[in-house]
């Protein structure tokens, strides 16, 4: 098959660290990509010095890519290229269990993480008609398997236990500002050193308080790239989040606060008061827990070989290779489409 044109279609700014490994094998491979930053939530000062953006839907159309690879729920019809959709996240059940599996009708391709999300979308491609489904695990975990030499948020020679700290920004199922002053109280201890990081949308007056608590402790990190910290990290604390599952896959625990599923392999608690000695559980993970992080990393996502990129190239691959003339068409989802029209400027038919 020839090099094949990718687009990174992509709306927020923690989606770089999504799609660049994918870039990686697909320049190997010896195709091209170009990216395409939608919306004021994402920023080009985050593309790196060799990657080129496309900054009007006009030059998106001209260049004409095979592909369009989308970290998120939605993409315009009227851009040119087979649309795979690669998820932002795991399903965290944080807006309800089934929102994970929301069909928008924009994608030809949906390239899934595991067993209990690919069961899912099968039987929803049996239904609609109207997209092809693949397991390749997701490929942002790539680097999360792949061993580094140099990890910023590790300090040489600190054997101290590291703790995460993150949450959700939605104020129904964020309990950062709760947890505030537990948090700035045991980190006076040395006993532990803390990281913490947020989503990007947590309220700036939240974010500026746990700022103000940095020490020699703890650290708040503002990244566009998750993957060197959940590695650093020894247990996660969290409340509602898909980034929990991120952590869970490395097999290590996760202290899941005032949590909104069931899932039995986090450590659920729901006293602020019992986090200090919840810690020293997690560190000290039974061996019942640990059975039940191996049973759920083999339904969610059983992929620890870092080569989920490969798949999801030589998914598209196959599928250009095969045509998406099975594929039914889908509807004009008119409303929409008029709408990331009007937000993206563009009206040519």
């Amino acid at each position: 098959m020839l090099p094949q044109k990718y687009l990174m279609y992509i709306s927020q700014n923690y989606s770089y660290a999504m799609l660049r490994p994918i870039q990686s094998v697909i320049l190997a491979r010896g195709g091209s990509v170009k990216w395409f930053l939608e919306g004021k939530e994402v920023s080009e000062k985050y593309l790196l010095s060799d990657e080129i953006q496309l900054n009007t839907v006009e030059k998106v159309n001209q260049w004409g890519a095979d592909f369009v690879l989308v970290p998120g729920n939605v993409v315009p019809s009227f851009i040119k290229g087979i649309k795979v959709g690669l998820f932002h996240g795991f399903n965290s059940g944080k807006r309800g269990n089934d929102a994970h599996f929301k069909i928008r009708q924009c994608f030809d391709m949906y390239c899934t993480q595991g067993p209990n999300t690919t069961q899912r979308f099968l039987k929803l491609a049996e239904q609609y008609q109207t997209f092809t489904v693949k397991e390749t695990g997701w490929a942002m975990l790539d680097p999360l398997f792949t061993a580094v030499e140099v990890n910023p948020h590790r300090i040489q020679g600190n054997n101290r236990p590291t703790i995460l700290l993150c949450s959700t920004f939605s104020a129904e199922t964020s309990y950062a500002d709760e947890l505030f002053p537990t948090v700035k109280q045991l980190s006076q201890s040395t006993e532990y050193r803390w990281l913490v990081q947020f989503h990007p949308k947590m309220p700036v007056d939240i974010v500026e308080k746990y700022k103000s608590i940095q020490n020699e402790n703890l650290k708040f990190v503002e990244t566009d790239d998750v993957i060197p910290l959940l590695q650093a990290a020894d247990v996660m604390i969290c409340d509602t989040s898909s980034i929990m599952t991120m952590f869970l896959l490395q097999k290590k625990p996760v202290i899941a606060y005032k949590n909104k599923t069931t899932n039995d392999s986090f450590i659920h608690i729901d006293n602020v008061n019992d986090l200090d000695q919840t810690i020293e559980q997690a560190l000290n993970s039974s061996e019942k827990l640990l059975n039940k992080i191996d049973l759920y990393c083999s339904q969610t996502h059983p992929y620890s070989d870092g080569e989920s990129s490969r798949r999801v190239v030589e998914a598209c691959e196959q599928l250009k290779k095969e045509g998406v003339e099975n594929i039914k068409p889908k509807p004009l989802n008119l409303i929409r489409q008029l709408k990331l029209r009007k937000k993206l400027k563009y009206w040519k038919i």
